[in-house]
């Protein structure tokens, strides 16, 4: 028999980049008093099954150490789980004014604010440049050629029309060892139709780090954002990612940093219990 801990570890689980609960990208949040070791950290993340799972750590008023897990591996940057843990902190703990800062492994310090009622993340644009290398396998394994291949933290695959993005049924067997290879997730992105409210569409792939599809993905954003800017010749951006959650981001183009605005929903709360050390199933 497993004997649980007398202290729990208290939980949020967030529907980031949406108004509405079941809608977004759930994100499960853990405000901890000190780090856990990582192979805890892990296994936390992988019993949730979440695309991430976020633990944070005071480092000062409004300044906190931030790392994201997907259920198998830590990923260096995360949009809409750091998007769920500055709205835990600021609206359901009252635990932080904005700007808040998060202090990070390989992202650097990524700094929230409000405006308007809306949370934005002040993230590294990711620009993606064109490449030759040949990405016949990928684009088999996506079930569709896109007109344009980039390349950045991500594959970016450019199609023509929004309608074939949302048609995209990869083979998720082939595409895991391609992105776990590659140490890459792929983008899928078309222009939005002209009657839309949104200016670009996407998806996200990442097999590879556990993730078949992500439902919203901020990050990816830091390479759409400075795409589609350019292509589109503007610097503010309404998107929409047409996974089956569905989800919806802005984006603003500040030098070289691209803002994400979006909106968050508490869904659930609880508490987890960490077996004793030392006990035994």
């Amino acid at each position: 028999m497993t004997m649980r801990s007398p202290h729990p570890l208290a939980f949020h689980q967030v529907d980031a980049f949406t108004r509405r609960v079941f809608a977004g990208n759930p994100a499960a949040v853990y405000i901890l008093e000190d780090w856990l070791d990582d192979p805890t950290l892990a296994l936390i993340a992988a019993e949730h099954n979440l695309s991430e799972t976020a633990f944070a750590v005071r480092l000062a008023p409004n300044r906190y150490h931030l790392r994201w897990f997907t259920p198998s591996v830590e990923v260096a940057l995360c949009g809409h789980a750091t998007l769920a843990t500055a709205h835990v902190l600021l609206r359901e703990l009252a635990l932080a004014d904005t700007p808040l800062s998060f202090e990070t492994q390989r992202a650097g310090a990524l700094v929230v604010h409000e405006t308007d009622g809306r949370l934005w993340l002040d993230l590294p644009a990711y620009p993606a440049e064109p490449t030759t290398a040949d990405l016949s396998s990928l684009a088999a394994a996506l079930g569709a050629t896109p007109s344009e291949w980039r390349v950045a933290t991500n594959y970016l695959a450019v199609f023509d029309d929004a309608a074939t993005v949302a048609a995209l049924a990869p083979d998720m067997k082939v595409l895991a060892p391609l992105s776990a290879d590659s140490d890459r997730g792929v983008i899928a992105t078309a222009a939005a139709p002209a009657d839309a409210e949104y200016d670009f569409v996407s998806r996200y792939f990442a097999p590879g780090h556990g993730v078949d599809e992500d439902p919203v993905t901020g990050s990816a954003h830091c390479t759409l954002a400075p795409f589609w800017a350019e292509r589109l010749g503007k610097h503010r951006l309404a998107a929409r990612q047409i996974s089956h959650r569905g989800g919806e981001l802005a984006c603003e183009m500040v030098g070289e940093r691209v803002h994400v605005g979006g909106d968050a929903v508490t869904v659930t709360s609880g508490s987890l219990y960490l077996p004793t050390r030392g006990a035994r199933s």
